[in-house]
C-alpha cells in the first residue's frame, strides 16, 4: 500500500496532468496512423461538427490537455484512497473513466448511451476507432498514473514522462507554425 504522505493534491494533480497529456497525444497519434480519420471526418454526420484535420485549433489540441489533466487529477485526489490505496485501484479508475466519461455522458456524445439514442450516427461510427482510442487512452492513463503515484521513487519514470510531456507541448506549438 502506498504511504499517505505520497497522496498529496499537488503530486496527484501534477502526475495526472503529465500522464494525461502524454497518453492523449500518443493515443491520438496512433489512432490517426491506424484509423482512417480523414475519411470519417468527411462523413456527412461528422463533417458538420468536427474541425478539419488542418485546423490550427485541432493542431493545438494537446496544448489544452493540461487543463483536462488538472481536472482529472483533482477528482483522482478526491478518490485517492479508492484509486491508489488498493492493489487494483487502476482498474477502478479505468472503469470510472469509461462508465462516467465515455458511456454515460450527460450529452449525446458519439459512443455513449445518449449518442446511441439521440443521434443519427451509425453504430459502426460510434464504436469504431474513436472508441478504441478513448478506451485505450483511459486504460493507459489509469495504469501509468496508478504506478507513478504508488512508486514515487522511480526517478526514471519521472524523467521519461516529463520529457515526453515537454515534447508533446513543443510538437503541438510547432504544428501551429507549419
Amino acid at each position: 500500500m502506498v504511504h499517505a504522505s505520497h497522496l498529496t493534491l499537488a503530486g496527484i494533480v501534477t502526475k495526472t496532468t503529465v500522464v494525461h497529456t502524454v497518453t492523449y497525444f500518443a493515443a491520438g497519434a496512433l489512432a490517426f496512423a491506424f484509423f482512417d480519420y480523414r475519411a470519417l471526418w468527411d462523413e456527412p454526420v461528422f463533417n458538420v461538427y468536427m474541425r478539419r484535420m488542418d485546423d490550427p485549433l485541432l493542431l493545438a489540441g494537446p496544448l489544452f490537455q493540461p487543463v483536462r489533466g488538472v481536472l482529472f487529477g483533482v477528482v483522482f485526489y478526491l478518490l485517492r484512497l479508492e484509486y491508489f490505496g488498493r492493489e487494483y485501484g487502476w482498474l477502478t479508475m479505468w472503469v470510472v473513466l469509461v462508465v462516467i466519461g465515455m458511456l454515460s455522458t450527460f450529452g449525446p456524445s458519439p459512443g455513449s448511451i445518449e449518442g446511441l439514442i439521440y443521434t443519427t450516427i451509425p453504430l459502426s461510427a460510434q464504436f469504431g476507432g474513436g472508441s478504441i482510442e478513448t478506451f485505450a487512452q483511459a486504460l493507459t492513463l489509469s495504469v501509468l498514473v496508478f504506478y507513478w503515484v504508488r512508486q514515487p521513487g522511480k526517478r526514471w519514470l519521472t524523467w521519461v514522462l516529463t520529457a515526453a510531456f515537454l515534447l508533446v507541448l513543443v510538437f503541438s506549438i510547432m504544428g501551429l507554425f507549419q
